[in-house]
């Protein structure tokens, strides 16, 4: 048995799960203190399963701390960063088209030194142990204990980042270093800046997952505990530490693969309908369908693995225009429990709507009995077309496909889509993104530009295959389960014949799990 946790913005919520059955689940309200939530939710479905501690094999956890320390430009420990590329790329230093808070914030100390490999191992220049003291002082000298260091080519050859990271440590013992290979994805610039948020926020998570440890401790939960990240696979609570930013965007993935297990359906249109937005996600296979493109988090361009999500401004606690016409993306979010109609508060929200047409249950229904029944059937339309719009901007060409309604605000649909060949509506809908959380797998991925005419295709992606694998292992995969579910082949311009961009995804189940502990 499992716990599952999803620490959201409005609710945290968290389920019990033996196999691929829930046995109980609760949503409750995100405190302030985030660990209060948590807390809360571990103490409501214990007690309500009456299962003893000694029972919970492992707890997965989804949470959005990270995420919301970056847009909100807090907790954020002042970086050095270390660039390998010169001479090239002198006139776009590090950080250059960062928005300035977060760049204040992180502290602008950027050290462009010479170094760096070419895709096919050639160096850019060599590196100048000299200037790489010389920088390193200087951060010394200003008391950086946080560092990221990135290198042309680096997810091809590590070396020069490596030869940097082993000086740095020389020099700042309880130095804080994140190497930009070890996210794996070519582009420098987006490499590099995924690399520099990671670093600011390694003291935070230190402190957030010790956090986490405690509250399962004081639960008498001794078992392992496992962060999800942002392809839908697990993470140990110590790779956290050193990897927080990985989690970016776990929230709609956990909503993903929830819907996956609930339906059974691996290829379907997501809809996740919370208080504020519906995140619109697509399954491909069981797993969310990435993003190719580059992925902004708190307006810094960055190249994660991230899943293809549409945002859209319609949740329970969107606001209605006294004709229904116009609904958000202004919301009340979290006060919507005590600032909408049935709650007795004065705010006409998307949930009044639903009440007001019969169709659900909650609150006070007579605070709506007065609202104008055509506005009601206009705003209900309205929230319909809303989804479908959003939907067909998702779909894989023009195919039609199942659609999974599921989170707390899934309510407001009460008619039929037009954009979705059929509708879920599972039953645990609302906790979705707790059981993604408790049903994920660990992974990992490699990522190269290849020339097939110097290393066939089939050694290649056995090369790539074993490194993926060694990075799941690592991530707390059973090796026994590992199987590959992506090979992505890329062909790169300009680069001569058969060069291709090669990325290989392997995953696996937990090792406690496959052990049956």
């Amino acid at each position: 048995m499992r716990i599952g946790i999803d620490v959201g913005g409005t609710h945290t919520d968290a389920v019990i799960m033996d196999g691929n059955t829930v046995l109980t689940s609760t949503k409750v309200l995100t405190s302030a203190d985030v660990m209060e939530g948590v807390a809360n939710a571990l103490d409501t479905v214990l007690s309500a399963s009456g299962i003893p501690v000694s029972a919970i094999q492992s707890v997965m956890i989804g949470t959005t701390q990270f995420t919301n320390a970056i847009i909100e430009r807090r907790q954020l420990a002042e970086t050095g960063v270390f660039r390998l590329n010169l001479p090239s790329g002198r006139g776009l230093p590090p950080m250059v088209d960062w928005p300035d808070d977060i760049a204040d914030a992180v502290g602008r100390h950027a050290y462009t030194l010479h170094g760096g490999k070419l895709y096919d191992g050639w160096p850019v220049a060599d590196l100048d142990a000299d200037e790489i003291d010389r920088a390193i002082a200087d951060a010394a000298a200003k008391g950086l204990k946080n560092f990221a260091i990135s290198s042309a080519f680096s997810p091809m050859d590590p070396s020069p980042e490596e030869f940097v990271e082993r000086k740095l440590r020389a020099a700042i013992p309880d130095a804080q270093i994140t190497c930009s290979h070890r996210f794996g994805r070519l582009g420098l610039m987006e490499r590099e800046n995924a690399a520099i948020l990671n670093a600011t926020l390694l003291h935070f998570a230190d402190t957030v997952v010790s956090a986490f440890l405690t509250a399962l401790q004081t639960r008498n939960l001794s078992c392992p505990v496992f962060i999800s990240q942002n392809d839908g696979t697990l993470m140990s609570a110590d790779f956290v530490r050193a990897f927080p930013a990985l989690t970016f965007a776990s929230g709609p993935t956990n909503s993903l693969r929830g819907a996956m297990l609930l339906t059974g359906v691996e290829d379907a249109i997501v809809v996740d309908i919370g208080g504020t937005t519906s995140d619109i996600g697509v399954l491909q296979g069981g797993f969310p369908r990435e993003s190719n493109s580059v992925i902004e988090v708190g307006g810094v361009r960055t190249n994660f693995r991230m899943p293809d999500i549409q945002a859209i401004g319609l949740g329970g606690g969107s606001l209605v225009s006294d004709d229904g016409e116009t609904i958000g993306p202004q919301s009340v979010g979290h006060r919507l429990t005590e600032e909408g109609l049935i709650f007795g508060g004065s705010t006409l929200t998307a949930t009044d709507i639903v009440v007001a047409g019969g169709y659900q249950t909650i609150g006070d229904p007579s605070a709506v009995a007065s609202l104008s029944p055509k506005m009601v059937a206009t705003a209900r339309q309205n929230m319909l077309t809303i989804l479908d719009r959003g939907i067909e901007m998702m779909k894989p060409g023009a195919v039609q496909m199942p659609v999974i309604l599921v989170g707390g605000g899934s309510v407001l649909v009460t008619g039929d889509l037009a954009a979705a060949q059929e509708v879920h509506r599972p039953e645990h809908a609302g906790v979705a993104n707790a059981i993604g959380a408790a049903i994920a797998q660990v992974g990992g991925e490699s990522e190269k530009i290849i020339s097939y005419q110097t290393l066939p295709r089939e050694d290649a992606i056995s090369t790539l295959t074993r490194e993926a694998e060694e990075k799941a292992l690592g991530a707390g995969a059973a090796r026994e389960s590992l199987r590959t579910v992506d090979i992505e082949e890329t062909e790169v311009p300009y680069m001569g014949q058969d060069t291709m961009r090669v990325r290989v995804k392997v995953i696996g189940d937990l090792a406690t799990q496959a052990a049956g502990a």
